[in-house]
């Protein structure tokens, strides 16, 4: 019988790999509980209306990625292709946002997409919103915090950041009339992807990385010539508080994002470290969307980064850490000596609980038990045999700096070992 496999574009993501997830993900939750942001824990599978009211009937992500299916009730559901809308969703029937709010939330979507490096069809995402303010200091916010956590994690030379308004629903319905009248007299000169866009949503092909849609979009109406003086005005602002900050940035008048739901402010960071596939993090404002899913009309604006395509980035930098060896590794050969360890561990586990320490299980031999002491990378290995059992002490031999090892009762581990450590750690 073969073995079962995982789902295409679904992986595991294994013990070696877990340490540089935990440590991303430990400093982007620390930084954004410094900014005030609350964690929102959203379910994973949705109403599949909550995606097709929000993101948009026509886009990408609705018409062809979504993993919907029906449940027993015969109802409609998906599994969340993005985190926006789940949040928007819970702050409406949670009353959150009758009061101005900072949320974030973190954890797997799922689209149905070809996988490939640093896009996987089930992806994890780290995002944040901020409810209630309309005004252009919380967009500026959202970019600066990511700008300060790129330079946490020593990645901010390798990324940049681009910016755009795309105005007010009126002014890009006003563009959108435009665009299609330019782009409708030279159908036959756009690809294929394009000429379907033409039909559903044509901003979308500004975002075409097609080189002759490209030079045909030289000559075609700009979107910066259809704002509204409101978007003007914030988007003005918005510059100013990152010039203030020194964020450097590129205004990007083709830069639109894929979902219905954006308006006024969008933004990409970038990178050249990651193939075509460019973006590392993306966000925007979207002023409407709280009162379009039913609730009271309230102004918002967040961000999403993708972990895979960001720790893909680290690697590319050599930003990932090390993965920290064990402080101990135990050694005990023989019942009597594993047993008397094995109290003796956890008695120092309770006295030093940050230590980490690793007993060999299962017994075996003094010399491949060493052996696995060696490779652990522990700083010193406690070795227990019939003599330190009946003595009441424990050997403690240094692993890396070849210095003899000495003995100790059992009784004054613990109030020795953080200077053992000290002595012989590298």
């Amino acid at each position: 019988m073969d073995a079962l496999r995982s789902i295409r574009g679904m992986n595991d993501i294994l013990p070696a790999d877990t340490s540089h997830w935990q440590y991303l993900e430990r400093q982007v939750a620390e930084l954004l509980e410094c900014y005030g942001y609350g964690e929102l824990r959203l379910p994973i599978v949705e109403s599949s209306a909550l995606f097709s009211r929000s993101i948009g009937e026509v886009t990408d992500i609705v018409e062809k990625e979504m993993y919907s299916f029906e449940d027993r009730n015969g109802d409609s559901i998906s599994l969340r292709p993005e985190g926006t809308a789940g949040c928007v969703r819970a702050a409406i029937q949670n009353n959150l946002t009758a009061t101005p709010c900072r949320l974030w939330y973190s954890g797997p979507m799922f689209r149905y997409e070809r996988p490939q490096k640093g896009r996987q069809r089930q992806f994890h995402q780290i995002g944040a919103e901020i409810f209630g303010y309309a005004t252009p200091d919380a967009d500026a916010e959202l970019i600066i915090f990511l700008a300060r956590l790129w330079r946490i994690l020593g990645i901010d030379d390798a990324v940049s950041l681009e910016i755009n308004s795309i105005g007010s629903s009126e002014a890009r319905a006003n563009y959108r009339t435009a665009l299609v009248g330019y782009l409708e007299q030279r159908r036959e000169s756009l690809d294929d992807d394009s000429q379907r866009r033409l039909e559903t949503n044509p901003l979308r092909i500004l975002d075409s990385k097609n080189p002759d849609t490209q030079a045909l979009l030289n000559k075609a109406p700009a979107l910066a010539d259809y704002l509204d003086e409101e978007s003007r005005t914030h988007f003005a602002a918005l510059k100013g508080f990152l010039d203030g900050a020194g964020v450097d940035y590129t205004v990007n008048p083709r830069l639109v994002r894929g979902l219905d739901y954006y308006n006024k402010t969008v933004f990409e960071w970038v990178s050249d470290k990651l193939g075509a596939q460019g973006t590392v993090c993306a966000g925007g404002r979207y002023d409407g969307l709280v009162e379009q899913l039913g609730g009271k009309a309230t102004p918002g604006v967040g961000f999403a980064m993708g972990m895979e395509r960001l720790l893909l980035m680290l690697e590319a930098c050599g930003q990932l850490p090390e993965p920290r060896a064990p402080d101990l590794f135990v050694v005990a050969t023989g019942d009597e000596a594993q047993t008397a360890a094995m109290a003796a561990v956890e008695g120092l586990r309770d006295a030093r609980p940050a230590l980490r320490i690793v007993q060999q299980l299962g017994g075996g031999s003094f010399r491949s038990q060493m052996k696995k002491a060696d490779r652990s990378g522990a700083a010193l290995a406690l070795l227990w045999g019939e003599d330190e059992v009946a003595a009441g002490e424990v050997t403690v031999k240094p692993l890396r700096d070849g210095q003899e090892q000495t003995r100790v009762p059992v009784a004054s581990l613990a109030g020795k070992i953080d200077t053992l450590l000290q002595q012989h750690s590298n």
